[in-house]
């Protein structure tokens, strides 16, 4: 039986393509920070992806919820990449221990608008501040390491409503999948939003998962996070729209406002 988080994965997520533009993005880098990591999907992929280059490539992915943490420490041994996926239990936004040396990493990665779950400013800066440390410690060989996030935004963010697609499993299932924003507020960038499954087998409804996840988000724009990430110490910075690439493609940073459309999703990326 499919859980959430198998059906999350299988159609929210594409690790595949992730990992390949955060390679082709820091060529150099081996080791992966996935905060707010969920399943650790991309932790996974960036392994995977490691071996078949026959590069020795590491991951940590950090999580503040026991069983959603559990879940990517089962998937991670099932796929046989646990043992060089470091699994924490924790807050990404808490100091740690005073006077401890930040971890090096090469590459840190907030994905599925999780950068959302920081409502205030101060405590924005504070964070990315944190990721720029940990970053000029690592892997420099092709120059500084790199913060990635997505957010999105245009005419439709804050309206309410939804949409629905079908999605097939790895097996015979097929899983519907609906997105919903169920709350909007502009005046203080605050958004709640829920995802809800159908799974199907052979035209029957075997299982009804809704609002299987939820989430209450600041949504911040593209410009208030070059900002913050520029004021927390990051040298440059840079907005991604495409991150399906073709083999041996590099990333092409967004030049033309006009390239973003109506309503985007985009990463945007900062260099420490």
């Amino acid at each position: 039986m499919l859980d959430r988080f198998d059906c999350y994965e299988l159609c929210v997520q594409s690790p595949r393509h992730l990992s390949a533009f955060l390679h082709a993005l820091h060529p150099g880098a081996v080791t992966l920070h996935e905060d707010f990591c969920g399943t650790a999907a991309l932790s996974r992929r960036w392994i995977e992806d490691g071996e078949r280059a026959g590069e020795s490539r590491r991951a940590r992915a950090t999580d503040l919820d026991r069983a959603t943490l559990e879940k990517a420490r089962t998937l991670a041994l099932a796929a046989r990449s646990a043992d060089r996926i470091e699994f924490r239990l924790a807050d990404v936004l808490e100091k740690g221990d005073a006077g401890r040396a930040p971890d090096a990493a090469d590459l840190i990665f907030d994905g599925n608008f999780s950068i959302g779950y920081i409502h205030d400013r101060a405590a924005l800066v504070s964070y990315l501040a944190g990721c720029a440390d940990r970053l000029r410690r690592g892997n420099h060989g092709f120059g500084g390491g790199w913060f990635i996030c997505d957010t999105y935004g245009g005419a439709s963010a804050f309206k309410l409503g939804g949409f629905e697609r079908r999605h097939p499993s790895r097996g015979r299932e097929f899983i519907r999948y609906h997105w919903s924003h169920d709350a909007a507020d502009p005046l203080t960038g605050i958004v709640e939003n829920s995802i809800s499954f159908r799974v199907e087998l052979d035209g029957e409804i075997i299982d009804e998962l809704p609002r299987a996840f939820t989430y209450r988000w600041r949504l911040w724009s593209i410009a208030e996070l070059r900002e913050a990430m520029k004021d927390a110490g990051f040298v440059s910075t840079a907005v991604y729209k495409d991150v399906n690439l073709a083999p041996g493609q590099s990333p092409a940073p967004v030049a033309d406002p006009a390239e973003l459309g109506d309503d985007w999703i985009v990463m945007v990326a900062a260099q420490a």
